[in-house]
């Protein structure tokens, strides 16, 4: 999959996470967007590492899945990161 694809997909994969995680998450949808695209990264990397997933088809369901569940966990870290400094002021 190309570089381009990734990012499109990595966009896209941002919006579906916060639209799947309850709540409000910190940042706003430009940040979301560009946490779904290092998530969609984070979820590639570890799919190919944990899984041996083969990551080549952008139409394909185990890219889709494994760049929303990255994107959820970069959503979930970004989260806490932004909540404990809201607690501390």
């Amino acid at each position: 999959m190309g570089f381009i694809a990734f990012i499109i997909l990595g966009l896209i994969a941002g919006a579906i996470a916060k639209a799947i995680l309850p709540g409000r998450q910190g940042g706003g949808w430009i940040a979301t967007l560009i946490l779904g695209v290092v998530g969609a990264l984070l979820g590639g990397w570890l799919g190919g590492l944990i899984f041996d997933a083969n990551l080549e088809g952008f139409f394909d369901i185990t890219t889709w899945l494994l760049a929303i569940g990255g994107a959820i966990i970069v959503l979930l870290i970004w989260g806490l990161i932004t909540g404990r400094n809201k607690t501390a002021r």
